[in-house]
């Protein structure tokens, strides 16, 4: 399947932050990804319910996960985080050098799956590193359900409503969620209703939310973060991570350097454990 990004979406996401590309994603790379997210689901589930915990984080057992930087303990998702559709996607909207800063499962549960309250990606920086100066980043948010209010879908809130396109809001804690909250007003931002397969791309800075999940299926999205450079706290630490994708346009990925760790843990039997940050 050919694809290119067009100069619509590019403008669109440089006024209002955000575009939609509507079914991207073939056949092949959709079924992986709903494989591998139920395995990291039910390895999640494994571990919480083995510590004896229900909540680590924003996630909440049977809920709501958000399940991070998984993809070195898969055997296929790099393929897709560093493979040709991400390469066009990236450089169209961020220009010819891209990082993978996170990435991310973002499961709601069938039928109880929780609400998120409206928030910038950017904020749960600032609120860890108040005095960031980091340019905003790109999310690509993957759809692998058909997405709609009633399975939780996310609203988008445009630059041009509130001014967030150079401005990181201030964000509080929800109490019994730990959700960050940015924003609590009355405006509804715009619903991203897309089929499978769908991404839509946001800057780190523009308002997020997304619904609780009705139905009785899980509601499952992919969350793919880039950066144009790396970004480092005021004491000169590596925020998340900065894993070298595309240099001058040109994919410089290094798949052997980047995986060796893990392939080595692997043939040394070693337990992989949880990650302690949540998000």
């Amino acid at each position: 399947m050919s694809f290119s990004v067009i100069q619509k979406d590019i403008d669109a996401y440089q006024s209002e932050g955000y575009a939609i590309l509507p079914q991207v994603l073939n056949k092949t790379d959709l079924e992986m990804l709903r494989l591998e997210c139920a395995y990291f689901v039910g390895f999640t589930d494994s571990w919480l319910i083995e510590k004896g915990i229900s909540v680590l984080g924003i996630t909440h057992l049977g809920k709501r996960y958000f399940i991070s930087n998984r993809y070195r303990f898969s055997e296929t998702l790099h393929t897709f985080l560093f493979g040709s559709l991400m390469r066009k996607i990236t450089t169209a909207f961020l220009g010819p050098n891209v990082y993978l800063f996170n990435e991310q499962w973002v499961v709601k549960g069938a039928k109880e799956g929780m609400q998120f309250a409206w928030h910038q990606d950017s904020g749960y920086v600032k609120f860890r590193d108040p005095t960031t100066k980091h340019n905003p980043y790109l999310t690509c948010w993957i759809a692998l359900d058909d997405m709609s209010a009633e399975n939780g879908t996310i609203s988008v809130m445009p630059h041009s409503t509130l001014k967030t396109q150079a401005r990181i809001i201030d964000h509080q804690v929800q109490e019994g969620t730990n959700d960050l909250v940015g924003y609590d007003g009355e405006e509804r931002g715009i619903q991203i209703d897309v089929p499978a397969g769908s991404i839509a791309v946001f800057s780190s800075t523009n308002l997020h939310r997304s619904n609780a999940n009705y139905t009785d299926n899980p509601r499952r999205a992919y969350l793919a973060q880039y950066t144009a450079a790396p970004i480092y706290t005021q004491e000169g630490k590596l925020w998340a991570q900065a894993v070298p994708f595309v240099k001058d346009g040109e994919c410089v990925y290094d798949v052997d350097a980047d995986l060796k760790e893990v392939r080595e843990k692997k043939k040394q039997k070693q337990r992989i454990d949880f990650p302690r940050k949540a998000r």
